[in-house]
This record gives C-alpha cells, sequence and structure tokens, in this order.
C-alpha cells in the first residue's frame, strides 16, 4: 500500500480527540472495512490519562474489535498525540507497544498515525496527520489524503472554535462513567450533518 484515505469522520474525531486534552498525550484506533487497508472510515478515541496501562487498552481493545466487526469493520490501526508540542515523530509517539500488537493482528498492513501538534489550529490549512504503515521492513511513511480535504478542514475549524471537543468521549470517560458512550454515537449522527454542509 503506498496511500491511505482517511474518511472526514474519522479525522474529525481525532482532531477533536487531541483538543480535548492539549496538555496530555491521546490516542485510539483506526478501524476501516475488512479486506480494505486503504481506507480508513472511523476513529476511536481510547485514552488521556494512562496510555499504556496494558490491562485498560486489553478490554478497550476487546471492546472496540466485538463492536467493529458487528459493523463489518476491523482495526486497522492506531493513532497517538504527543504531550510534548515539538514530538511530532513516530519515535517519540506514546504507545508504539500497542500499534505493535495490532500490526501483529492485521498482517503487515497496520498504520500508525501520529498528528502533529505544530498543524493543529482552529484555522486548519492542511492534514495534522503523519501516517506509518507497518512492512516486514518495520515501520515506513505512506502518503495520507483525507476525504474531502478542504471542506473537511474547514468543517474542523469550526468544530475546534466551537467547542465541539467537549462532546467527545473517550474509553477513559467511558471507564470514569459508563454512561459516558466511547463510541460517541452522538457525535457520529451529529458530524454526519455538520459534514454534509461543507
Amino acid at each position: 500500500m503506498s496511500e491511505v484515505n482517511i474518511s472526514a469522520r474519522a479525522y474529525c474525531k481525532i482532531m477533536l480527540h487531541a483538543a480535548k486534552y492539549p496538555h496530555l498525550a491521546v490516542n485510539g484506533l483506526l478501524l476501516g472495512a475488512k479486506g480494505n487497508f486503504q481506507k480508513v472510515v472511523d476513529a476511536v478515541p481510547l485514552f488521556h490519562q494512562c496510555l499504556h496501562v496494558t490491562p485498560m487498552a486489553e478490554i478497550a481493545l476487546i471492546q472496540v474489535e466485538t463492536k467493529a466487526a458487528r459493523e463489518g469493520l476491523q482495526i486497522l490501526g492506531y493513532y497517538a498525540c504527543s504531550d510534548n508540542f515539538y514530538e511530532n515523530s513516530l519515535l517519540s509517539a506514546p504507545g508504539s507497544g500497542i500499534a505493535g500488537k495490532i500490526a501483529e493482528n492485521v498482517s503487515g498492513a497496520a498504520l500508525f498515525a501520529v498528528i502533529d501538534n505544530r498543524a493543529l489550529s482552529i484555522n486548519m490549512r492542511y492534514s495534522a496527520l503523519n501516517v506509518w504503515q507497518n512492512t516486514d521492513d518495520g515501520w515506513s511513511r505512506i502518503k495520507s489524503t483525507v476525504e474531502d480535504s478542504k471542506n473537511t478542514f474547514d468543517a474542523v475549524s469550526s468544530l475546534l472554535q466551537r467547542g465541539a471537543m467537549k462532546e467527545l468521549n473517550d474509553f477513559d470517560n467511558y471507564l470514569d462513567n459508563t454512561n459516558n458512550d466511547w463510541d460517541n454515537a452522538h457525535l457520529n449522527r451529529d458530524l454526519g450533518q455538520i459534514l454534509s454542509m461543507y
């Protein structure tokens, strides 16, 4: 695979997760249709507190994998954002262990997206994601595109300006209170309407 496309919905959720916790590292999962490794259709925000707590990560992975399978999706990869503004590379990204485990299960097509903190702003003009793919030789940087990029960036900018990141729940929020929907069904509905306006 030489290029991956990231849906507007997935991109929005990743950016909202990073913006909700600008002082903390965050991570999450990338989902795609079974057998299609070139399109990320959704993202599931995982953690913002303890990114490396294995039991919680295992519980989250099981729940996400089960729900994704019911919807004809699979875990394609992992995304991360460092708490340090200047650390935007694969090597400095938190959670490379989880990404490695995903790579073992996705047979050489796993993705690892790192959020470039410098590109995340309320006036977004270009993608804030750098994407790597797992190969036999390790992780290799690949080209990524964002679906309907100009309109998606405008939508993300608008969402950030109005504080929509407060509406997003990650798995940490769910562990704090099980009424917090880690799947963000409410946000998915809203995003569909918002993105159609751009």
